[in-house]
């Protein structure tokens, strides 16, 4: 946090706790504008959300995702199809389990994916364009933070699923 408030801030509420509303007008906000922009994904948010869990970190195997993401299994099939379809992923077998799939992503993938994460990047910053950019990158690590303590272990793509989808699963 900043040792100064900046220009235009408004003062803080006495009208009792503003967090939930606060977080909600944020998070109705950002949904809307993720949307727009992974509107061209198959399942739009949920697809960016696999996409994005899919390039970031190792490749999972395909029931691991549906578990993580809170993805029926049945539907993960149908939505890695339709991913398959588009060369955004490939399935290779697992080299310690011949039964398995690991997801991994083509390089098609990894260029939507980074065109996806900055456009998603500028959305952020014009969300909370009231914000000086030091106050922006404070706020982003403190709920960061808050997020971890609350939930630690949670998994940022299975949260943020349930979140913006308000289900655990999904239907084709």
């Amino acid at each position: 946090m900043t040792d100064r408030e900046p220009t235009g801030s408004p003062a803080p509420s006495t009208q009792g706790s503003v967090i939930g509303w606060a977080l909600a007008v944020l998070l109705r906000e950002w949904s809307a504008r993720v949307e727009d922009i992974s509107r061209d994904l198959p399942h739009g948010v949920r697809g960016y959300q696999v996409l994005s869990a899919v390039v970031h970190e190792a490749p999972p195997t395909q029931a691991a995702l549906a578990a993580r993401l809170g993805i029926d299994r049945t539907v993960m099939t149908y939505l890695l199809d339709k991913f398959e379809g588009c060369d955004l992923v490939e399935r290779l077998q697992d080299p310690a389990d011949r039964r398995a799939r690991r997801i991994v992503p083509t390089e098609h993938g990894r260029r939507v994916l980074a065109e996806l994460d900055a456009r998603v990047a500028r959305a952020e910053d014009e969300l909370l364009s009231g914000l000086v950019p030091e106050d922006r990158r404070v706020l982003t690590a403190l709920l960061e933070h808050a997020a971890t303590g609350a939930a630690p272990g949670e998994d940022r793509c299975a949260a943020a699923a349930r979140s913006v989808g308000g289900r655990t699963s999904d239907t084709v």
